[in-house]
């Protein structure tokens, strides 16, 4: 099964010659060329959305669960509809008011958001939960607490699932000592094939020179066993579909 988390930069006019407009038809070819199974999406606007789900055929959007709000930036799940059913699909805020639309706490510079839904692959009997997020670029304390949120309500599910989004924390910082920590069964898709020490970035300024970190992830909680794991540089002629690089991951269970 394939998976892929992919920040696709919100619509912004200041990005001149790498607003959406000229890079859509990118990101929807680089998302053709990899054909994730599941596939999580970050800072997507309404309109962002919507063309992805008119342009990736065989997708369907996870959002029938969902308050439409022109003023967001959804983390999104798209899915294969001929390879999956849909058991639930829900989503919260991450904040001290999960259930209040837009609200955000923790000094958080935005409202932060944990989309979700329990897939069973047709013709399997098991199911599980592919969990889509994206935590704070500004709050140190909102990524955290987010984090401490999203383990606190899928963990104690006893269901297999995946975690993807963009965390904005490197690995072993609070966020991730949060989700991998004595006692859980979440592990880092990439460090599961790669040796130590061999790192990687996901972000770069539209241009596909890396700078920063992998704040991107992809952790899986048996029994899902990871074959593969890569950082997807695609380009056309030095064009990028967003100032992150996807980040994908083979697995099966």
């Amino acid at each position: 099964m394939r998976l892929m988390t992919f920040n696709l930069r919100f619509a912004n006019p200041a990005d001149g010659p790498n607003e959406w407009e000229f890079r859509k038809d990118l990101v929807v070819e680089v998302i053709g060329q990899h054909l994730p199974d599941l596939l999580g999406t970050q800072e997507g606007t309404v309109p962002q959305l919507h063309y992805l789900e008119e342009h990736l055929a065989g997708y369907l959007p996870l959002t029938a669960h969902r308050r439409v709000d022109p003023t967001c930036q959804y983390p999104t799940i798209f899915y294969r509809g001929d390879r999956f059913e849909v058991e639930e699909s829900r989503e919260f805020w991450l904040s001290e008011t999960p259930q209040v639309h837009r609200s955000l706490s923790w000094g958080s510079a935005f409202p932060r958001m944990v989309t979700y839904g329990r897939f069973r692959e047709k013709g399997r009997a098991a199911s599980f939960y592919f969990i889509n997020t994206h935590l704070d670029h500004i709050s140190a304390a909102a990524r955290r607490e987010g984090a401490r949120m999203i383990r606190e309500f899928f963990l104690p599910l006893k269901l297999p699932m995946i975690l993807a989004g963009d965390f904005n924390e490197p690995p072993d910082d609070p966020v991730y000592r949060e989700l991998i920590r004595a006692g859980s069964p979440l592990q880092d898709t990439w460090r599961q094939v790669h040796e130590a020490g061999q790192e990687a970035t996901t972000q770069h300024g539209f241009d596909g020179r890396p700078r920063g970190s992998r704040i991107d992830w992809i952790l899986t909680a048996p029994p899902f066993v990871v074959r593969r794991a890569a950082i997807v540089t695609d380009n056309r002629e030095r064009r990028y579909p967003s100032d992150h690089f996807p980040y994908q991951a083979e697995v099966e269970y």
